[in-house]
């Protein structure tokens, strides 16, 4: 069963993605990207922006150590 649903890419304060249903409430944390479409849309465009995994407080104490 295809999935026609339309979604949009969701980021919260660590820099972290998500996909959540269009039209529905964002829960409190996130915050709407801008970008919408398929769930495939979605999933491409979040592995194309989404390239360092590491919540963005471990990756500043990382370079903070390195410095």
């Amino acid at each position: 069963m295809a999935d026609e649903n339309t979604y949009q890419v969701l980021i919260n304060d660590e820099e972290q993605y998500s996909l959540w249903p269009s039209g529905k409430e964002i829960p409190a944390g996130w915050r709407a990207t801008g970008h919408r479409g398929s769930r495939q849309e979605c999933m491409d465009h979040v592995d194309e922006v989404w390239t360092d995994m590491r919540p963005r407080s471990l990756r500043e104490r990382m370079a903070s150590l390195e410095g």
